[in-house]
């Protein structure tokens, strides 16, 4: 028995459809931000990554709905989608007043850190154009009725502005009434809610949303600030991750939340920026729980994007595989892999994933 009735593929427009800002991240590589003089170029966005994942690893048919502001540099993360591969006709177009006094694209640098200094992002997308995005200017209906078997959106997204939540609110309500599976990743950044009501105001608009959602991703922070839930016996340096504790947590959201199908939770304990304790749990309605395999003292070159490609995975595998351990699985391999590889989004290949994913290991291929 399958975890979630997705759509066909035959009835379909498109596998995946995500919602949210796609920033230009700044990279300075081995160095601090503070001290770069030049920078590597690469695009990402907590839900974009998930779509391009989808399409670029897993070859799955995928759309981004997101606005940008008609300049160069809107142009720059435009090349990078049409990279990536993702149907950009959805994308909104905001005429650029020639300094960004009213309207911008958003930008992110981000240090991956090394031993025992941690990673580090600083974003800079305040007045972005998708901050100002309001629910009537895509017609949504007219979007899921093409057929999309999968949207994707997240509480990044959410905590832009006002109105974000709006945007998230019609997109998704939209696809459920289209036969569309919502998956949403509660994501939860401080620095994004600290001017708008902190953690109280990331519960209140959280809390509305995850009555449409399908499928919830998130960590033990997110779930915690996001939703509040509390993961008991956690630490604060999350180095003790017992399984118990987050079995207990979903099936109290599972409770919670009766509209929940699916809920998944990675399993990250930082021991250095360098090497992390990874693993990750979902459980069903249908199945139960599943659990990945663990890793243990993973080496990490970029955490950055690690929880993306996961969801990016476990999406996968709920639509094409059938089981939830498979899912799982492949959600855990692919961040695992994401990680060890520069930039945001995904450097991987189904076949690493399949075989990684099957207890494959990390010995040359010549």
């Amino acid at each position: 028995m399958s975890s979630l009735n997705v759509r066909p593929a035959a009835e379909s427009a498109y596998d995946v459809v995500a919602l949210g800002e796609v920033m230009l991240r700044l990279d300075p590589g081995d160095r601090r931000v503070r001290t770069a003089r030049s920078f590597d170029v690469w695009e990402g966005g907590g839900e974009y990554n998930v779509a391009r994942g989808l399409r670029r690893c897993f070859g799955l048919r995928g759309a981004i709905v997101t606005a940008l502001a008609d300049n160069e540099i809107g142009r720059l993360v435009e090349d990078f989608m049409l990279t990536g591969g993702l149907d950009t006709q959805y994308v909104q177009w905001v005429p650029y007043d020639g300094i960004g006094r009213t309207v911008r694209n958003g930008l992110n640098f981000t240090e991956r850190g090394f031993g025992a200094r941690g990673a580090v992002g600083v974003s800079d997308r305040g007045n972005t154009a998708i901050s100002q995005m309001k629910p009537e200017d895509v017609d949504w209906d007219a979007l899921f009725a093409r057929g999309v078997r999968w949207l994707h959106t997240g509480g990044i997204f959410a905590a832009l502005s006002e109105s974000s939540a709006d945007v998230a609110e019609a997109a998704m309500s939209a696809a459920r009434r289209h036969g569309t599976i919502v998956s949403y990743d509660l994501n939860y950044r401080p620095s994004l809610w600290k001017g708008i009501g902190g953690e109280e105001r990331a519960r209140e608009v959280n809390r509305r949303l995850a009555s449409h959602v399908d499928v919830m991703i998130g960590n033990e922070e997110d779930f915690t600030a996001s939703l509040g839930f509390e993961v008991e016996g956690v630490d604060e340096n999350l180095t003790d991750l017992d399984t118990g504790a987050f079995r207990a947590m979903i099936k109290t959201a599972s409770e919670a939340y009766p509209n929940f199908q699916v809920i998944a939770t990675t399993l990250r304990g930082v021991r250095s920026a360098s090497r992390n304790d990874w693993g990750a749990i979902a459980w069903s309605r249908a199945e139960g729980f599943a659990e990945a395999t663990h890793r243990a003292d993973l080496e990490i070159f970029d955490r950055v994007g690690g929880g993306d490609s996961f969801a990016s995975g476990l999406a996968y595998g709920l639509m094409e595989l059938g089981s939830l351990q498979e899912a799982v699985e492949y959600g855990a391999a692919h961040g695992a892999l994401a990680m060890t590889t520069p930039g945001d989004t995904t450097m991987a290949t189904l076949a690493e994933v399949a075989k990684l994913a099957g207890g494959g290991s990390a010995r040359v291929q010549r």
